[in-house]
């Protein structure tokens, strides 16, 4: 398979579907990424073009990626800050911040749980130029984590709330660092951000948000029961390219999608460890992968299997 791959990853998709085709989805999710935080950041910038302000106009959403409002009105919180709060002890918390952090949980649950990850998180920016240096760079090998450790720290993430009695994890969460950091100041938080960045770059592969990052974990568990997911259901048109194992953050949950006919597996990317960014479906020039709904018909077959 791996003879197959392009030297130019989506050179036969640009070939086949056209440039915007085969990079849609990649430049939709930059521009998603930068557009939130460009909302975020318009209070801020009046602020500091004219401190005599009201900046009403700019009340989009204040706050930020941990607890904000929408229109001046509408709570969102995380809802891992919010688990983290009931742990600590906190059994007082805000009634507007648990209605933020079911909002929150609703719409990812919706759109596909991780879509935070690939969507909203700006320390994506910084983990895809890791991997986009290290496959410059052409390097190779690595130290081998496994996946499951994500799952391991988000408990942890939760035990130490409940044994401290605080909201330990958020003084050294990359994203909440990198989010505020960019409207106040980053201090130290560029050497936290430096070393996701060259944790991805030298130790391993896209090692932060796929084998580390709580966040992802946490929505992973959202995302396994979402009803939008990437579907392959042309996978018999799959040549073995190999291109999409290559620029999927989670690879290890294709082969089962397109190989797994013979063995009853839908053809539907069940697990919740699927980010949908759609780069899959970008390079593709089979145009095998597509968004789409679950539906019964796939969780029959899964239950069938089990």
């Amino acid at each position: 398979m791996a003879g197959k791959i392009n030297e130019v990853i989506g050179k036969e998709a640009i070939e086949k579907k056209g440039w915007w085709q085969a990079y849609k989805w990649l430049v939709l999710r930059r521009l998603s990424q930068l557009s939130i935080l460009g909302l975020f950041l318009m209070i801020p910038v009046c602020k500091w073009l004219n401190p005599e302000a009201d900046c009403a106009l700019g009340w989009i959403i204040k706050g930020n990626l941990a607890s904000s409002k929408l229109f001046n009105t509408i709570p969102l919180t995380d809802p891992l800050l919010l688990l983290q709060m009931l742990a600590s002890g906190f059994w007082g918390v805000a009634k507007e911040a648990i209605i933020g952090g079911l909002i929150v949980l609703v719409f990812y649950y919706l759109v596909g749980g991780r879509v935070f990850c690939s969507w909203v998180c700006p320390v994506n920016i910084v983990t895809d130029a890791a991997f986009w240096l290290r496959t410059k760079l052409k390097l190779r090998g690595g130290t081998h984590f496994s996946r499951r450790i994500r799952y391991w720290v988000l408990g942890m993430v939760l035990v130490l709330s409940a044994v401290t009695g605080s909201l330990a994890y958020e003084l050294v969460n990359p994203v909440s660092m990198l989010h505020r950091g960019l409207f106040f100041g980053m201090g130290l938080g560029w050497f936290v951000i430096a070393a996701v960045f060259l944790f991805d770059l030298f130790i391993t592969k896209r090692g932060w948000c796929t084998h580390i990052c709580p966040m992802g974990a946490f929505y992973s568990l959202v995302g396994k029961f979402s009803p939008l997911k990437v579907r392959a259901d042309a996978r018999d048109l799959c040549d073995d390219c190999g291109e999409c194992y290559v620029v999927c953050p989670e690879p290890q949950i294709l082969k089962p999608v397109l190989k797994g006919e013979e063995r009853g597996v839908p053809a539907v990317m069940l697990t919740g460890e699927c980010t949908n960014c759609g780069r899959c479906v970008d390079v593709c020039a089979e145009q095998v992968f597509h968004f789409g709904l679950r539906n019964k018909k796939d969780t029959s077959v899964l239950e069938h299997r089990v």
